[in-house]
Formats: C-alpha cells, structure tokens, sequence
C-alpha cells in the first residue's frame, strides 16, 4: 500500500509540479505527517524532490527528473481502456487518435496488463444515445471541440425554441458535455456561463481571437450545478391530480425522473376506490397534458381548470373515434 503511495506522489510531482503538503495530502487521501515522510522516503532512495518555503512554497521535482515507472496496477489498466468510449471520441474528431493512443498504450504495457485490457474492451461497451432517440446531427461539433481546446473565440447562429428563433452570438467556448447522447457547450458570452445545445448550431466561425479561459472554472461542476438548476427551474407549475397505485407505479417509467419522484412524494392515502390524491409538477398546461395522458384513464385531473378542459376535449374527441 505505501510503495503505491510513494508512486503515486512521485506522478502528480511529475505531471502537476509544485504541490503543497496540504493539496498531497488532499489527493492521496492521508494526514500532512505522512506526506512528510514519504518525501523523506523518495529523497532517500535518491529521487530529486526539493522543498521550498514561503506562501508560494512547496514540494518539486528536479527540473528534468521524469520517472520511467508509471505503478500502473491491473485494474487501473481496465479502467482506462474503458474510458476509452469510440463513439464520441470520433465524434468530436479523435477516433483515430484514441484508437492510436490505445496501441502504443498496448506496446507499452506488459503483456498480462495489455490482455486484461483487450478483455475489457470485449467485455463492455458504452452506448451514450438512449432508447427509442436517433443520434442528433452535429456538423459543427469537431471544429468546436478545436475551438474550446485553442481557447479560440467563436461566432455562432443559433435556432432557439423563442422568438427571434435564430440568433448570431460571439462565444467563449469553455467546454462541451454529453449528455444522453445529446452534445452541449458551455460557453461564456457577455461575462455569463451559458449552455447551448450543439445540433441547435445552425453556422460556426472559428475567430483569430484568444480568450483568457477562467482560472477557478471547473467544467464537471459547472454542469452539475446547470442540470440541477435546470430541473428546479423548468418545472413552473402544478396539476392536482387524483390516480390509481398502478399509475402511481407506472410513473417512475413513463415521467422524467423529476415528475415521478413529486408525484409520489406528495401522494396521499388511497380511498376505497384505489384512488389516491397527488400533486405533480408540469413544465406548461400543454406539457402536462402530453405527460398525463401517458397514464390513460388511471389518472383524472382535478386542477387547473385549463388542463383538465384540455382533457375533456381529449376525451370527447375520443369518445367520437371509438364509439360504443
């Protein structure tokens, strides 16, 4: 355990450079004491790493030092051939590089390490896509993807579901997301993070200006807090509803994950008849209407009155397709 430890620290003063005791600490998971004696350790065994003091201070390798031993265990070798995902990869116009990468990453590793990867690759598969979606087009997306890693500014014309429809922005690319099989980028426009959807990119200009990408942005967690703001923000309003158990059941497979966990939340007890009352939260009166009529006539609604109108005229329309 403390030899992998001692490569591990010995890599991220490799690959990251200065790093305090504290931010060692952080990353391998252990007490400040420790960090010091596995220095003390490393210098022992006649590994160049030198201390600085001051605020500014910290642990460093030699300038020059690399290490040729990478402690690569089994395990970390199948994790990252199944990191390896073709699909996007080529999407975003690194097929053939991940697919040379993956090769010399097969020549470089004892042969165990390099078959348990090929097993892994037999074995699993990602597909990003969900069911029952066809892939969007992404025309722009490559070029994109150049965009963001040049931090390059780019000139955009959007189509979006408000009026104007399409619109002509000037971005600073900071990242593009999967998500479901769908590409997004997030970008900074006028000193905002946004997100945009990729396919919804009508025109792409890549721009001969440079933007300064934000030290303390952090794409993961950026969209972490977008998804969760998006799934509190799109839900506007609320259907009263009464339903039988088995469409309360059914609601976890046919409503957005967001809908069915409100729904059953906010249930009450059934009545004699099975019916029990809830509330579930709807994006528009035309949103609820296409959601709840997934539950057929398990699920009446009681409010609000322009929704359960809309109901009624379903129903009557219908009643006029299938008379008795």
């Amino acid at each position: 355990m403390r030899a992998s430890r001692l490569v591990s620290l010995l890599l991220l003063l490799q690959t990251r450079g200065r790093m305090t005791a504290q931010e060692l600490s952080a990353a391998l998971e252990v007490s400040i004491r420790t960090i010091y004696r596995d220095v003390e350790s490393l210098s022992a065994a006649g590994v160049p790493v030198y201390a600085e003091r001051g605020p500014d201070g910290g642990y460093q390798l030699l300038d020059g030092y690399r290490t040729r031993l990478t402690g690569m265990t089994a395990g970390e070798a199948e994790a990252l051939f199944l990191a390896g995902v073709p699909g996007p990869a080529a999407e975003l116009g690194l097929g053939s590089l991940l697919a040379a990468a993956e090769l010399k990453l097969r020549a470089a590793l004892p042969a165990e390490l390099a078959d348990r990867g090929g097993r892994i690759r037999q074995r699993f598969h990602l597909d990003a896509p969900t069911w029952f979606r066809e892939p969007e087009p992404t025309p722009h997306l490559a070029a994109l993807a150049g965009a963001v890693w040049e931090d390059r500014r780019v000139r955009v014309r959007y189509q979006r579901w408000k009026q104007p429809r399409e619109v002509v922005r000037e971005l600073a690319p900071l990242g593009v997301v999967l998500k479901a099989g769908r590409w997004y980028l997030v970008a900074d426009v006028g000193g905002q993070v946004r997100t945009y959807r990729v396919a919804a990119i009508l025109d792409l200009a890549v721009l001969d200006e440079w933007f300064e990408r934000p030290a303390d942005f952090d794409l993961a967690r950026c969209w972490q807090e977008h998804a969760e703001l998006y799934e509190r923000g799109v839900y506007r309003a609320e259907a009263q509803v009464r339903m039988t158990v088995a469409a309360l059941e059914l609601a976890t497979h046919v409503f957005p994950p967001a809908m069915s966990r409100a729904a059953r939340a906010a249930a009450g007890e059934p009545d004699d008849q099975g019916w029990l009352p809830t509330t579930v939260p709807i994006e528009s009166v035309r949103h609820g209407h296409v959601e709840l009529l997934k539950l057929g006539a398990e699920v009446e609604v009681l409010a609000p009155a322009e929704l359960r109108d809309l109901f009624r005229g379903t129903a009557r329309a219908l009643a006029a397709l299938y008379p008795t």
